[in-house]
C-alpha cells in the first residue's frame, strides 16, 4: 500500500477521507438491511380467508346459575361431569336446595345451562318425606340421589313386587349406592 500512496498525488489526504467515508456508508447499508429484511415471521399477518373463521377452544362452554357462589360460563374438559361444573363455580351456597339439585353425575354437554335451586325459606325447615309405595315418578326424581332411572325402577318394583318393606331395599335390591342412599334415606318413607 505504500506504493500506492506515493503514485497518487495527495494520496494520505484521500485515504484519510475515503476510509471513513467507506466505513459510514456501509454501515447505513447494513442497518438497512438488518431492519427491512429481518422482519420476524409472527410479525407478518395471516391472511384473511373470507367465510372462515377460528376453530372454537377445545373443550365444553357451561353456563352455571343459581345457588352457586360464582355464577357465570365456564370453560370445561370434555367428559367432565355436572358436579366438575358445580365445583368450578365455586360450590353450592349454603341456602342451595338439596332436593332439587341437578344431578351431580350427569355428563356435560357443550352449551349446557347448569341449575342450582335456591331453598325457599319460610323460616322453618320442614322435610317433605316421601313415599316409595306411593309416590309419582315426578317426586321420587326430587329426591336427592334418585335419578330418572332409579325413579323408574322404584315404580316397576313396587309394580311387580307388592311395594316395599324396608327404605334398605333401595341398596340391596335396586343397586343403590351407599353415599346416595345415606342422603336420600331423610326424604323417603314406606
Amino acid at each position: 500500500m505504500p506504493k500506492l500512496i506515493r503514485i497518487l498525488p495527495g494520496g494520505r489526504r484521500l485515504l484519510l477521507l475515503a476510509v471513513p467515508a467507506l466505513v459510514g456508508v456501509g454501515t447505513l447499508a447494513a442497518a438497512y438491511a438488518y431492519t427491512s429484511g429481518g422482519a420476524s415471521p409472527t410479525a407478518q399477518e395471516a391472511p384473511v380467508i373470507a367465510g372462515l373463521s377460528a376453530p372454537a377452544p377445545a373443550g365444553l362452554l357451561v353456563d352455571v346459575i343459581g345457588a352457586v357462589n360464582h355464577p357465570g360460563l365456564y370453560r370445561l374438559s370434555r367428559g367432565d361431569r355436572v358436579y366438575d361444573a358445580v365445583a368450578a363455580a365455586g360450590g353450592l351456597l349454603p341456602d342451595a336446595d338439596p332436593t332439587r339439585l341437578p344431578d351431580l353425575a350427569g355428563r356435560l354437554k357443550d352449551g349446557e345451562q347448569v341449575k342450582v335451586p335456591f331453598a325457599k325459606t319460610t323460616g322453618t325447615t320442614v322435610v317433605t318425606r316421601i313415599s316409595l309405595n306411593a309416590g309419582t315418578l315426578e317426586e321420587l326424581e326430587t329426591i336427592p340421589g334418585f335419578s330418572t332411572a332409579l325413579a323408574a325402577a322404584v315404580i316397576d318394583y313396587r309394580t311387580n313386587f307388592g311395594g316395599f318393606d324396608n327404605i334398605r331395599e333401595l341398596v340391596e335390591v335396586l343397586g343403590m349406592s351407599e353415599a346416595d342412599f345415606v342422603i336420600a334415606k331423610r326424604y323417603v318413607a314406606l
